[in-house]
């Protein structure tokens, strides 16, 4: 309930942004592209560039809207009613939107003289949103929502400049398949495109993949590539992957499975509820890691462990393994841009990866899809065709694996070499069918049936595509199944 609301002050606070922002400024358009930290950065696109001075009256009208405290007003409408409404004004993102909903009658929400299409519920009036920040950040803003209603706290803005930058090249990437929302994706599906797209985008992942490959290669030091990332965030594929193209540049890659470093299950530290967390840096033998790493490193042949989750013990493995001359030692883990997991290594051997799933693709100018919503989608799909557990489970566990993320990964994406966006413009089409499956299987009793129920109005809205095209190695394989990297 707590995390509905949140996304009802949010949805809210952008009808008053975009209310004030045509307000101040009528010939413009506000285009809310994605998260960044705890705010949402956005554009607005006008006849002169955007200056601080313009969020300056932006802000200020915002707040004249927050204490005249106007009532979000609801209006159920047919769909053709709505797109007629948007075709008068010539919003043509909200039009190609529209044109996919698969529902008769929707919800038009009016705020005094303002009108839009939102994807899910308001709050009751603006004055219940008691505090929020816009910021200009360039070449658009930052959005803070306070945390929830009636509360003054805000998230905190802490500039994440290497997380900018990969979500401003998805951007690019978007412009360069001709689609920014989700109207543009169903068009390409409809006009028989969509082969295109899947080529062109899969080349663009293998494109960034030979950058990064040619960035170890040309630096010498680097004898260690540490990748971390999120959950569902293709970590696997993109290991496999970035393995083919060091060889390539004549590097032959020594895997580590850091899974093989826990400690012993009765030695595993214990969290906050008294459970143990599987998650924590110091579940793993940081010694026995580090030590290895450095007889590697020095050309020694090392008996590395192997962990058996059956019994919770770790034992030595018989073959030995050897760093070759031409050879570079990667690590795959959540907490591999955490230099406590390798402090005894120097810096300057150390080449780190961040991996998420960076959604640069939209409903619309003003509705926004979650990157967290494009993993949970993957998670539940690939948990249900090769771990056989339910949507139900996956969606149930999800708040704890957010924890984990959030205290272990995210705190130091920053800290990366290079980051990857494993998302494909096209993915949410092929999860659909697979994902709905496991989400109409959720009864309205469950705790998870809204976040359930959420998350199919989300897909129903995309085209479905079947995934014959799909090349073996796509980062999407590994949740569909059919990769050449898994069996399943």
């Amino acid at each position: 309930m707590i995390k509905e609301e949140y996304r009802s002050c949010v949805r809210s606070l952008i009808m008053i942004l975009v209310k004030a922002t045509n307000d101040v400024f009528p010939d413009s358009r506000v285009v809310l592209e994605h998260s960044l930290g705890e705010g949402i950065f956005g554009e607005i696109h006008k006849k002169q560039p955007l200056t601080k001075q313009n969020i300056e009256l932006i802000k200020n009208r915002m707040e004249e809207i927050i204490r005249a405290d106007y009532r979000f007003i609801k209006k159920k409408i047919r769909r053709g009613e709505a797109e007629n409404f948007f075709k008068g004004k010539a919003v043509e993102d909200k039009i190609k939107l529209l044109r996919y909903v698969k529902k008769e009658e929707i919800s038009l929400y009016s705020l005094d003289d303002y009108y839009d299409y939102f994807f899910g519920d308001m709050i009751n009036s603006t004055g219940d949103i008691k505090n929020f920040d816009i910021i200009y950040y360039n070449p658009g803003f930052i959005l803070l929502p306070p945390k929830g209603i009636n509360t003054k706290e805000l998230g905190a803005f802490k500039e994440q400049k290497n997380l900018f930058k990969i979500f401003y090249e998805s951007e690019q990437w978007g412009n360069i398949l001709g689609v920014g929302n989700v109207g543009d994706l169903n068009e390409k599906i409809d006009n028989g495109e969509i082969i295109d797209i899947i080529r062109i985008n899969e080349a663009l992942h293998e494109k960034k993949i030979a950058y990064i490959a040619d960035s170890i290669h040309q630096n010498k030091n680097v004898k260690v590539v540490l990748i971390a990332g999120p959950s569902s965030s293709g970590k696997t594929t993109f290991c496999n992957r970035l393995s083919i193209q060091l060889r390539v540049n004549g590097i032959t890659p020594v895997p580590i499975s850091l899974d093989n470093y826990f400690v012993h299950r009765d030695k595993t530290p214990l969290d906050e509820e008294g459970n143990p967390d599987f998650e924590s840096i110091y579940a793993l033998d940081l010694k026995l890691f580090n030590e290895d790493l450095n007889n590697l490193l020095e050309g020694k042949e090392v008996n590395l462990p192997v962990f058996n989750f059956k019994t919770g013990m770790r034992n030595t493995s018989s073959n030995k393994t050897k760093l070759p001359e031409n050879g570079v030692l990667l690590i795959e883990g959540i907490h591999g841009l955490n230099d406590l997991l390798t402090s005894s290594i120097d810096k300057k051997y150390k080449y780190k990866i961040y991996l998420s799933a960076l959604t640069q693709l939209n409903l619309d100018d003003h509705n926004r899809i979650s990157t967290a919503d494009v993993r949970i989608i993957r998670r539940i799909v690939r948990d249900s065709l090769s771990r056989g557990y339910s949507g139900e489970a996956t969606l149930k566990m999800w708040d704890s694996i957010k924890r984990g993320e959030k205290k272990n990964i995210f705190i130091f994406q920053e800290e990366a070499d290079a980051m990857f966006n494993s998302t494909l413009v096209y993915e949410l089409c092929v999860l659909k069918k697979y994902a709905i499956r496991e989400l109409k299987k959720i009864e309205k009793n469950s705790v998870v049936y809204n976040d359930a129920k959420r998350l199919i109005d989300l897909l129903d809205v995309f085209n479905e595509i079947n995934s014959e095209d799909i090349p073996d190695n796509s980062i999407i394989r590994e949740f569909i199944g059919g990769s050449c990297f898994y069996e399943y």
